[in-house]
């Protein structure tokens, strides 16, 4: 089977993004850069394994030194968009531009052009699928059409651009968020949550398939999260069928399987 875990290193730019520039709120996503992250590389070292780190062009430009110790420890930097927008509600020319920006971004940054992406919205507009074969991009890690990677296909042809999806099943954040002013509330403990992931790889597996995680470094980089990531990923670790790999990995194995766009 396959393992891809990533992290979605967003920091302040969601914040940002709305124009909301108060202390309290870029101090939560500050906290994924200044506590989460350590934790997190330190915690992938300790297991061997390989992510993939989806980050906003601001949060790299911002933080350029984070970026490029993804790279020098191995790991996978991925494109997530400009300022973590909103791209389903973009004019076409507004969310193209953006995108190749932020890829340019990423490449001046750490010195690796993106080969993947996950839009920030976890969701194409009209736009979005056409918008990332013209930048040359691989993959897309969005969307939910599947347990396993496929290729996705436009008006009834393949692309060649392989989907590796996602769900909020298994991703932190609809656990965990809080939101002061809003409706979001943490509604379930972090050993919960690792019985629900647990089950999710254990099932993976047992089909021979793909287990892919969603994470953020200032959701799960707190300390009892962290403590049941370290379970997990010994669970995951303790199997000798295991092949952990970044997206892009993954998704160069999918494109060995399929068969040229169009055919």
């Amino acid at each position: 089977m396959a393992v891809a875990i990533s992290f979605d290193s967003d920091h302040e730019t969601i914040p940002l993004r709305d124009n909301h520039t108060s202390p309290g709120q870029l101090a939560q996503g500050e906290y994924g850069a200044r506590a989460g992250v350590p934790r997190i590389l330190d915690l992938l070292d300790r297991h061997g394994m390989t992510a993939t780190f989806f980050m906003p062009a601001v949060a790299a430009l911002a933080r350029p030194d984070e970026a490029r110790e993804y790279v020098a420890r191995g790991h996978e930097v991925a494109a997530h968009g400009w300022i973590h927008e909103r791209t389903t509600l973009l004019p076409e020319a507004a969310e193209r531009d953006l995108t190749a920006r932020s890829l340019d971004a990423l490449e001046r940054v750490c010195g690796v052009r993106p080969r993947g992406i996950r839009t920030p919205s976890w969701d194409f507009s009209a736009a979005t699928l056409q918008i990332l074969l013209d930048l040359g991009l691989e993959y897309d890690s969005s969307l939910m059409a599947d347990d396993d990677p496929y290729e996705l296909r436009s008006h009834g042809r393949d692309t060649g651009l392989v989907e590796i999806p996602v769900d909020w099943i298994r991703d932190d954040a609809p656990y965990f968020v809080m939101d002061r002013f809003g409706s979001a509330r943490p509604y379930t403990s972090p050993r919960d949550v690792l019985g629900v992931w647990v089950d999710e790889f254990d099932s993976a597996r047992a089909d021979g398939g793909t287990f892919q995680l969603t994470l953020h470094p200032h959701v799960i980089g707190h300390r009892s999260r962290m403590t049941v990531l370290d379970e997990l990923l010994g669970h995951v670790m303790s199997h000798g069928d295991v092949w952990c790999a970044s997206h892009a990995a993954v998704a160069d194995w999918v494109r060995g399987q399929i068969t040229a766009p169009g055919e």
